[in-house]
C-alpha cells in the first residue's frame, strides 16, 4: 500500500502573474511594468477584435536605464509555447532582458545587477 502524502496545490497562473507583476513594480531598477493581454473578443455587432500577437509576453517593462524587459509568466509546471520562446530569444538577441517567471524569486534573479 502506497503511503498517503499531502502535497501543496500548485498555484494558478493568474496567482503567479499577480505576484510577479508586483515584484516588477517594487523593483528599484524598474521604471514601469505593464500587463500585456493578447487574444480576441467578440464585439456587440458580432465581429471579432484581436489584440496582442502570438507569443506576446505577459509583462512588458523598462528599466530606469532604458532597457526593455519582457517576462512570460507560467505556473510552476507550465511550459512556454514555441512562439513565446522565439520572441523571448529575439528580445535577448537585440539587447533586451527576457525571461520566464514561475515565481517572484525568478524576477529577483533575472533582474540582479540591473
Amino acid at each position: 500500500m502506497k503511503a498517503f502524502r499531502l502535497t501543496r496545490p500548485e498555484p494558478k497562473e493568474a496567482q503567479v502573474l499577480k505576484g510577479v507583476l508586483r515584484a516588477f513594480e517594487l523593483h528599484p531598477a524598474i521604471a514601469f511594468a505593464v500587463r500585456m493581454n493578447s487574444g480576441a473578443t467578440k464585439t456587440i455587432s458580432g465581429g471579432w477584435v484581436k489584440f496582442g500577437f502570438t507569443g506576446c509576453p505577459d509583462i512588458w517593462a523598462m528599466t530606469k536605464a532604458g532597457r526593455l524587459v519582457v517576462c512570460e509568466v507560467k505556473r510552476p509546471s507550465g511550459k512556454p509555447t514555441d512562439e513565446q520562446v522565439e520572441f523571448l530569444d529575439k528580445v535577448q538577441k537585440h539587447g533586451g532582458k527576457a525571461f520566464i517567471a514561475r515565481s517572484i524569486d525568478d524576477v529577483t534573479e533575472a533582474l540582479r545587477g540591473e
